[in-house]
């Protein structure tokens, strides 16, 4: 049975609600400031147990972030691999605009002390048809892409944030793409999804790419087969893990055979969901919710 590792980013979110996102020079007063577990590795691999599914995190906190670790655990995942140093843990400064929209600073922290050796006593865990879920917050991408797929695991990256270091990595070793417009145009050069798509598999052939567009919708594509899913029309709140909702559902319903169409639709159900509640990590649904009648 495969298993999956998910070798990501642990983070505390501070997020400022305000009336719209800072332009360069400006200064406004927050309405509101709260804390909550977050980056995108520990999102989605809450995501992934929400949604059902059996995942082992790997990453690198502070010591200001055994919390991490503990709501990691309570939520059922394996941190077994998680180590800690001493530094200052991953945070980020979230702004939330009125309209839902959200602007994000990222400090790295103990996520960029991530290195090859970490890395390998992780992978040496696993092996050929393992699953493995990458983002780009951590240190090391293309040292752990390149070692794990010398191993034969099943390559699944979240390429954000889109720069220098997701741009060094061997991306025709990846199994599947999971991104949104804006990497996808900065993948490609261009704008227009369907070309985004087309474009990414003329050059990563062998790879799928799943291309998600906010409230117009996704797309999922591999060789000529092509599927589409609309977006689930609710009152946004907080947008801030919808992406990592809609990574961890989409992955279960491929694992559970659904077809590409099913599975968007199942992430965009969950993505809904998250959108409409505050926070990050506790927006995400549980299956049950996600399944119900009433959705």
């Amino acid at each position: 049975m495969k298993r999956i590792l998910n070798f990501g980013s642990l983070n505390t979110d501070y997020v400022y609600q305000v009336d719209h996102i800072l332009q360069g020079g400006e200064t406004i007063q927050s309405e509101s400031r709260t804390v909550f577990p977050g980056g995108k590795g520990l999102n989605q691999s809450i995501a992934l147990v929400r949604a059902g599914l059996s995942v082992c995190h790997a990453g690198l906190i502070g010591t200001d972030g055994e919390h991490l670790r503990d709501l990691l655990n309570q939520n059922g995942v394996d941190t077994s691999l998680i180590e800690t140093r001493d530094m200052p843990g991953g945070h980020t400064v979230i702004q939330v605009s009125r309209e839902a929209q959200n602007a994000i600073l990222l400090f790295g922290g103990s996520n960029g002390a991530v290195d090859e050796a970490y890395a390998d006593r992780v992978l040496a865990q696993f092996g050929a048809g393992d699953i493995l879920l990458l983002q780009n917050e951590i240190s090391a991408l293309p040292y752990i892409l390149e070692k794990a797929h010398a191993r034969g695991m099943e390559i699944w990256l979240n390429p954000s944030p889109m720069n220098e270091n997701a741009l060094k990595c061997n991306l025709s070793l990846v199994s599947v793409f999971v991104l949104n417009e804006v990497e996808g145009e900065q993948l490609t050069g261009t704008k227009i999804p369907t070309a985004i798509l087309d474009k990414l598999l003329q050059k990563y052939p062998h790879a799928a790419a799943v291309l998600t567009l906010g409230s117009k919708g996704a797309w999922y594509a591999k060789e000529d087969k092509r599927a589409f899913a609309p977006a689930e029309l609710v009152r946004a709140v907080d947008t801030t893990a919808a992406g990592d909702t809609f990574t961890g559902y989409f992955m279960r319903g491929m694992l559970d055979g659904l077809s590409p169409k099913k599975s968007l639709t199942l992430a965009a159900k969950a993505a809904a969901i998250a959108v409409s509640r505050p926070g990050a990590a506790p927006s995400i649904p549980l299956y049950a919710e996600v399944t119900s009648e009433r959705n």
